[in-house]
Order: structure tokens, then sequence, then C-alpha cells
């Protein structure tokens, strides 16, 4: 059932809980997008929009066996994976956010990622990417950056209104990640 307006709205500044494997469980690839949507909000589900292109990319690049509905995401463990956000209030778009609000997500990221150990940290935005670390030339891609020993992955916001990334285009660099993670896996 879809969030009605005034439900949308109520969803403002709501916290979205990260999906984590328990202490100790394997996390081979952190996704982290930029905020969560008020779609999201609503749902309490990461990438919960319809149009929103996470979900048919983790599946067409072979992270998961099937498409998953965002209802499923606590799924996401029993695959090795996680989803977070940079920052963690629920807006109607990203542009809301403060740049302090990305570089505090950004500090607050690199702590996650320190206690999980994932082997790929994977930031969905390259914008938000570069305002959270202080890498203005960054991306899309494999970076030079590690946070303790998980390398770091630009991915392209997932988000329908991105029309500059078809989902086709996605899901190449999807695949490009989920490789350098399974050649991590497989040593």
């Amino acid at each position: 059932m879809r969030p009605t307006k005034a439900e949308l709205e109520a969803a403002r500044d709501r916290v979205i809980p990260d999906v984590l494997p328990e202490d100790g469980g394997t996390l081979r690839v952190l996704f982290s997008g930029i905020n969560p949507g008020l779609y999201s909000g609503a749902t309490g589900r990461h990438f919960a929009r319809p149009g929103n292109r996470f979900w048919p990319a983790l599946h067409r690049s072979g992270f998961t066996d099937r498409l998953l509905d965002p209802s499923e995401q606590d799924l996401l463990p029993s695959y090795g994976l996680g989803i977070t956000n940079l920052a963690h209030r629920t807006t109607a778009r990203a542009d809301e956010l403060t740049a302090e609000e990305l570089r505090e997500g950004g500090r607050r990221l690199a702590a996650l990622v320190e206690r999980h150990r994932p082997s790929y940290l994977a930031v969905a935005g390259v914008t938000a990417y570069r305002t959270a670390f202080g890498r203005p030339r960054a991306q899309i891609g494999a970076q030079d950056d590690t946070f303790g020993r998980a390398r770091v992955w630009v991915l392209p916001n997932p988000s329908g209104l991105n029309a500059s990334w078809s989902l086709d285009r996605m899901v190449a660099e999807f695949t490009r990640l989920r490789e350098a993670a399974d050649t991590l896996r497989d040593r």
C-alpha cells in the first residue's frame, strides 16, 4: 500500500534503522545511501520508492539470486550485505541536507565500518561522497580511499531522478563492485 500525502509529510526527519549482520557476521559490502527519502521514511524501508533502481541493480548484478522487495531488506545480511545512510534524517530531497550533516555522516560511517569490517563500503551518490569525505574530484568506481581494511567504491545514485544513469549502466557498475568483492572473498 502506497503512503498517503499526509503519511509522506509525517515521515519527515524519521530515521530508518541500518540493516546489518549480527556483530561478528560476514559483511562483504556495506551499501550507504545519501539519506532516506520521505517514501522510505513512511515505509521504514531503504530505497523503497517505486522507480528507485537499487533493488533491481542489486539483483541484476548478481548480488542476490532474485529481485528482493524493499520489505525483504532484512534478508540482505544472509547475502553478506548491509545498508546504511550518510545522513539518517529523512527528507524530500537530498539537497535539503547540509554539508556538515554529510561530513558528520562520513565520520559516523567510518566508525560503523570499523565496527562491522565490510570488505567494501559502497556509497551510492558521488556528490554526497565528495562532500562527506572531502574528495572533490572523486568519480564513480573504485576509490583509492580505505576505511581500515574496507575498500571504497562509489556507485551512482539509484534514485529514479538520476536520469544520467540508465538501469543498464547502473547494473554494469554494481557488477564491477560485485566482481571485486567476489575476488576478495575467493582469496
